[in-house]
């Protein structure tokens, strides 16, 4: 399994949670757990994904997932697992 997590922030509007996962379903990509909250308006959103079966390059998806982000007008980060676990441990 290779792991990835991806973060959403920004303003909230309709659809955000809806346009990425739809592209994370047509790439392949499978939700292994999801939390997003809104605070007065602000989105926010964590994503642990599965990319193993995507046919795309993980760096294809980075790209992807930030060109989708401008969009939409959020900000979409993707990090794989293990850099993610290693930038935020304490």
């Amino acid at each position: 399994m290779s792991k990835a997590i991806i973060t959403v922030v920004g303003m909230d509007t309709v659809g955000i949670i809806a346009r990425v996962c739809t592209y994370l379903a047509e790439s392949k990509i499978n939700i292994l757990d999801i939390s997003q909250t809104i605070i007065q308006e602000y989105f926010n959103m964590m994503m642990i994904v599965d990319y193993s079966s995507t046919e795309k390059d993980f760096g294809t998806v980075v790209d992807d997932l930030e060109a989708l982000g401008d969009e939409i007008g959020v900000r979409i980060r993707c990090q794989k697992e293990e850099i993610f676990t290693k930038m935020h441990r304490i």
